[in-house]
């Protein structure tokens, strides 16, 4: 369904973002990986699906770091004809003793970066009237947990980036949508879930079911798999339409 296009995915090395690029690769699609950390094997990862893959290692907090990704991707495949913003970090701590300096790197990452990769993206985009735009959010795009004000800031910041970017690009053959998932099981979450465990003196089985039983009433993490055949629908003819959405995939969270 997607070949010869070519999807850069942000924080790809590892979870959601790679699960996604290995989706958008089984349609076809060319892959350009970013991400800290080993990059061969997330790339060997995606090669054996077929496609063309390509890699940078862009600091997602630095705007000059974007352009030159960007740069390489066209330079390398073309144009970026999908452009999955899905990089982020966390940090956990009430407001009044939230570190400015974490503040700053969340927002830079989590949102920030995303404006300057689809800025640079539209031109290409626009000129073939064909483009994808996903952007990661997060069910905290769409309600609010405590202690994580830069991160609930940032994700409400990315929906409605979402939307503008959609409203602007309505009449075109480009989309503009978000993904909000609840808990799915990245490292970043295996950290609290580990915490949660050796704070309380649990099994690390008995710290996962008490972390979703407080959000989640599914009781079940989405996988990195699932958010990819979303992003897939996003690309399909039959996704051409859906535009601006904020679509949770959370296990019944925002629901209650």
């Amino acid at each position: 369904m997607l070949k010869g296009k070519t999807a850069l995915v942000t924080g790809s090395t590892s979870g959601i973002g790679l699960g996604i690029a290995k989706s958008l690769a089984r349609q076809g699609a060319n892959i350009v990986l970013n991400g800290f950390g080993d990059a061969e094997g997330p790339k060997a990862e995606v090669a054996a699906l077929g496609v063309k893959v390509g890699y940078h290692g862009a600091d997602m907090s630095k705007p000059a770091d974007i352009e030159a990704m960007m740069h390489y991707a066209a330079e390398t495949f073309g144009r970026v004809d999908i452009l999955v913003n899905n990089a982020g970090i966390q940090h956990v701590a009430k407001v009044e003793d939230f570190p400015p300096e974490r503040w700053d790197a969340i927002i830079a990452i989590n949102l920030t970066s995303a404006f300057h990769t689809t800025r640079l993206a539209l031109p290409a985009m626009k000129k073939a009237n064909w483009g994808r735009i996903i952007n990661v959010a997060s069910v905290h795009g769409l309600v609010a947990s405590a202690e994580k004000s830069a991160y609930v800031a940032a994700k409400h910041g990315i929906v409605g980036l979402t939307k503008v970017t959609a409203l602007e690009t309505a009449p075109t053959g480009i989309t503009c949508n978000a993904i909000c998932p609840g808990w799915v099981l990245t490292p970043l979450v295996q950290k609290q879930v580990d915490a949660r465990a050796a704070a309380a003196g649990i099994s690390n089985e008995e710290a996962k079911k008490q972390l979703l039983a407080e959000k989640e009433p599914s009781l079940q993490f989405t996988t990195p798999e699932e958010l990819g055949e979303l992003a897939v629908f996003f690309c399909s003819e039959a996704g051409k339409n859906v535009r601006g959405v904020a679509w949770n995939m959370d296990g019944g969270w925002a629901a209650q």
